[in-house]
């Protein structure tokens, strides 16, 4: 299995409402992980698309 780059406390810390906490379903976790994985990988291609080797805010 590989290591998730999705830190759980800090999606539990940030899924509030009207400054009151959300549960947070496990489902919801592995959604999260694909999309950043996902979103890093397009980044990825467009950093080298611009023959650089840094990710910026811009390749989002």
């Amino acid at each position: 299995m590989t290591k998730s780059i999705t830190v759980k406390s800090q999606v539990k810390e940030h899924a509030k409402i009207d400054n009151k906490s959300l549960s947070v379903a496990e489902e919801f976790y592995k959604a999260l992980e694909e999309k950043n994985k996902q979103l890093i990988a397009e980044a990825c291609k467009r950093a080298k698309l611009n023959q650089r080797n840094t990710l910026m805010a811009r390749d989002l």
